[in-house]
């Protein structure tokens, strides 16, 4: 198992992380061989809770990689926590600034160098009454056109019951939490297209919409909804549909 070289801010992340997720959680875990030990790798999940980078950072951790993810500039302005993510190297988004192509940018280093990226392409927690996931936005799909890495979906189902929208913590009794990864995606094909800045980003971003859904969906022993929640709207989106629609 291939981590590559951790420093001493992720390894106390480690320290502090690994404990409570083993202790706290009944794991049902699958697919995590298709995610590479080595080179770069996009991991692209559902965004269910608050609690969701600890569950998923053990989970990619136990695959054999060190994490990179992308999060709200707000959680580096923690005391403690942010010092942390900061030490081991995680990616400030700066939303709806002029910044916010910056984390795309230092994203898109960290795969050049192999690295793995961790990216919840809802951007938040979210808002589907039933906790499917909603409309992606298209920062997956212009990671991968940027860097020509491979995407591989995932699908997460249980930390809502930790930590959801009510904004209340539960940790006992301990929460079944289930991951299920998908085989890579290769969005090259997308990337050549010459509508690439367009069209097809917004397609490539909805195949892997897709794929989570129906990754969540056999988590769920359930069908996705034929239509896909979308928070600019008041009516939901078809999923057959969702192409037509901007990032």
């Amino acid at each position: 198992m291939r981590r590559g070289k951790m420093g001493f801010w992720f390894r106390l992340a480690v320290l502090i992380v690994k404990p409570w997720a083993t202790v706290l959680t009944r794991r049902r875990w699958s697919g995590q061989e298709h995610i590479p030990t080595s080179g770069p790798v996009i991991v692209a999940v559902n965004h269910i809770s608050y609690v969701d980078p600890f569950l998923v950072a053990h989970f990619v951790y136990e695959a054999g990689r060190l994490p990179r993810f992308l999060a709200k500039v707000a959680v580096f302005d923690l005391p403690v926590g942010g010092r942390i993510l900061r030490g081991a190297g995680q990616i400030p988004v700066h939303r709806y600034s002029a910044d916010a192509d910056a984390a795309l940018s230092s994203a898109a280093a960290a795969l050049r160098a192999g690295e793995c990226v961790v990216i919840y392409p809802e951007g938040t927690v979210t808002q589907d009454p039933a906790y499917w996931p909603m409309h992606f936005r298209t920062g997956v799909a212009r990671l991968a056109f940027l860097t020509g890495a491979p995407v591989v979906p995932v699908g997460q189902w249980g930390a809502q019951h930790i930590f959801g929208r009510d904004r209340r913590l539960h940790l006992l009794p301990p929460r079944v939490i289930e991951f299920r990864a998908g085989p890579p995606m290769d969005l090259s094909s997308y990337a050549l297209r010459s509508d690439a800045g367009g069209r097809a980003l917004r397609e490539a971003t909805d195949l892997v919409l897709r794929e989570i859904r129906q990754l969540v969906g056999r988590l769920r022993e359930e069908t996705p909804p034929a239509a896909v929640f979308d928070p600019r709207t008041p009516l939901a989106v078809d999923d057959d549909d969702q192409h037509q629609r901007s990032a």
